[in-house]
Order: structure tokens, then sequence, then C-alpha cells
């Protein structure tokens, strides 16, 4: 719809899809650009990584959260986080296992599932819970059968982010269930409480069966180079390379090099766009509520989850303001039964755009 309306001649301001439209930071670039010179960084780059790579991630994880890993056995790079979640049920599940996920999110953690051959089970994500899972409403049949979960935080589509607290709670509710928890967690940086969101492997046994996948697409507006890292549980994460190993061959060598400038400098790098999101969000809950919309503004992500202000279906009001006003939003039953009746508003445009996002819904 959005490509029929711009086809015919009206201006789409698309707020659908959380793809960053910053660039990603100069020093990362020209960093890319000298490893690019150098043909040792032209052959296959395997999948254990480099050395400065899989240190910058342990030392990061240590200055940025408070945990400790070893980076020769508990970091993997991955093509995107989204690399782990594709790939984790293959090393972990047999078929007929249950693979839970949080909902509404992430549609990959479903289709994770699907092309697995396990049982997707999502676990609602309510307004009235904070948009936190109720571990207690898992059915003990279901959790039986499970052994993975896909959990996100800061989270995708909500913005809500979980207490450290709550956190711990999912560790021992899954370790005492035999159940792999995954924490998909690449908007961890971009929270606005002042500090990194927590993550779940603060304070954690180090044999826990608990896994983290981080990512640079958001934090460092590096969508395009496809990098990302898993860190945590060694036997986990030994699982997920032996899969790996039999579907790529890694990472490419000269994004690895960037990734490591980014890590090693995000206390310099990451504030300048968090302070860019910071104020999208801002301008964006703002125009929201003076259209009448009732809107909370995100903890965390570059995300807005708004309630449809109409008796329309999700769909349905989408559908009528990309042809009224030209801006697209996600519907939330795109996402999930859990997230009818509301809307994912992504501010990954300019702040220009955002305005005259508003102007236009506000004339609706």
């Amino acid at each position: 719809m959005a490509k029929e309306t711009a086809a015919a001649g009206k201006i789409v301001i698309d707020l659908g899809v959380g793809d960053p439209d910053i660039p990603t930071p100069a020093p990362i670039v020209e960093r890319a650009k000298h490893a690019l010179d150098d043909p040792a960084n032209h052959r296959y780059p395997f999948g254990a990584g480099l050395w400065d790579f899989r240190e910058a991630v342990a030392s990061y994880m240590d200055r940025r959260f408070g945990v400790t890993v070893d980076p020769s056995r508990q970091v993997l790079p991955l093509l995107g986080a989204k690399d782990a979640i594709a790939h984790l049920p293959l090393a972990l599940l047999d078929p007929g296992q249950a693979l839970l996920f949080t909902e509404p999110g992430y549609p990959a953690y479903r289709a994770s599932a699907v092309l697995s051959g396990t049982e997707p089970v999502g676990v609602p994500l309510l307004e009235s819970n904070a948009f936190l899972p109720r571990l207690e409403d898992v059915p003990a049949a279901i959790a039986e059968r499970a052994g993975l979960f896909h959990m996100n935080y800061p989270n995708n589509p909500t913005g809500a982010a979980a207490p450290a607290s709550f956190l711990r709670t999912a560790v021992a509710w899954a370790r005492e269930r035999e159940i792999v928890l995954c924490h998909d967690a690449p908007y961890l940086e971009i929270s606005y409480t002042g500090r990194p969101a927590p993550s779940v492997l603060a304070g954690v046994d180090p044999d826990a069966a608990v896994v983290e996948l981080h990512s640079l697409s958001k934090t460092f507006s590096m969508c395009g180079w496809r990098i990302g890292f898993a860190v945590g549980s060694e036997s986990v994460i030994a699982a997920l390379a032996r899969v790996k190993s039999n579907v790529d061959t890694g990472v490419f060598l000269v994004a690895q090099h960037a990734a490591a400038e980014a890590l090693n400098r995000a206390e310099e790098l990451i504030p300048p766009l968090l302070e860019i999101y910071r104020r999208r969000r801002d301008l964006l809950v703002g125009g929201l509520r003076a259209a009448g919309w009732r809107v909370t503004p995100p903890d965390g992500t570059f995300y807005v989850w708004a309630r449809v202000p109409t008796e329309e279906s999700s769909v349905e009001f989408c559908r009528r303001v990309l042809r009224e006003s030209g801006v697209v939003m996600t519907p939330g039953s795109g996402l999930a039964p859990a997230g009818e009746g509301y809307v994912r508003l992504a501010f990954t445009d300019s702040e220009e755009r955002i305005a005259q996002a508003c102007d236009r819904l506000g004339r609706r």
C-alpha cells in the first residue's frame, strides 16, 4: 500500500520499519577503510572470529554491564542477532519441542520455531503487567516440553524495559525447568533512563544456560554491516557455533575490525546517537498527544507503542491513515494476536519528517 500510495504521487512518511537513518559514526567507517586495504581481511573469516573483536566484546560487557565473559569460550560473532535467533533452535531443540518467546515481538522468533520443526508458543506481554511476561501463567505441560525461551528487553515493539529483578526471576524460572534462556538484547544501549538497560547475564552463575544476543545495528547505526555477537553460557555458545560452522563461514573480517572499534569507543560514540533518539522520541510522543492519542513514552528502543485511537482494528486503522495521511505505521496484530488494538511507530527518520507525520495525523 505504501508503494501504491507513493506511486500515486503522495509523499509517504514511513514510520513502520526500525531501520536507523543515522550514518555509521566516522571512526567506525575509518577503521573499516583501513582494514579493507589489508589483504589478510579478504580471506575466509571462519566462525571463532578475530581475537581483537572477541576481546573488545569482553571489555565492552565488563565496562557497560558489569558482566565478565571469557573471550575464547563465551563469545561468538554473529551475522546480526537474527543469525542466532534462527540457528539456536537447530542447535538446542529436537523437533516437536516447544520454543517460547515473548509476543507481540520480533516475527523471527516464531519463524525460527516453524523452520526448525519445533512448536512456537507465544508468552503474551500485557499492558496491565508493564509488558513483562507472567511466567507463572505458562502451563506446566508446555514448560515441560520447552527447551528455549526467547525474551527481548528493552522490548520491541512496546518500548518497555525489564528491571534487573525481573531478569533474575526469569533466569531462575528457566533454570528450574531446564530451559535455555536467550535474551535478545539489541536495544540495551537505546535506553532513556540515564544508563544502559541491565544485561540478563549480570550476576548469573556461569554454569547457567543463559545467552544474550547483541547487535551493533541499533547501537552504532550499523544495520547493513550485519554484525553482532552472542555471549554467555559456554555450552550454548559451543552448540550454536557447531550449527553455524555448517551454514556460514563467519563474519566479514572488515566488519569485525569496525565492530571492535565501535565497542572500544562505546562511551564516546553512543551518547550522541542516543540524544538524537531522545529528541525524536519526545517530538513524536508530544505530537501524538497533541493529536489526541494516549501515549506512554518508551523506556527504551526507538519505537512508540500506542493504542489505536479509534474503534477500528489495527490493520484497518493503519490502512486508512496511510490512504488519508501518507503515514506508514505497523499494525500491532501483525506482530502477534496480543498486539491487536495497538500500532507501532518507529522514530528512525528525521525530526522534520516526524513533525510532518504528527501534523498530518493531527489533521486526520
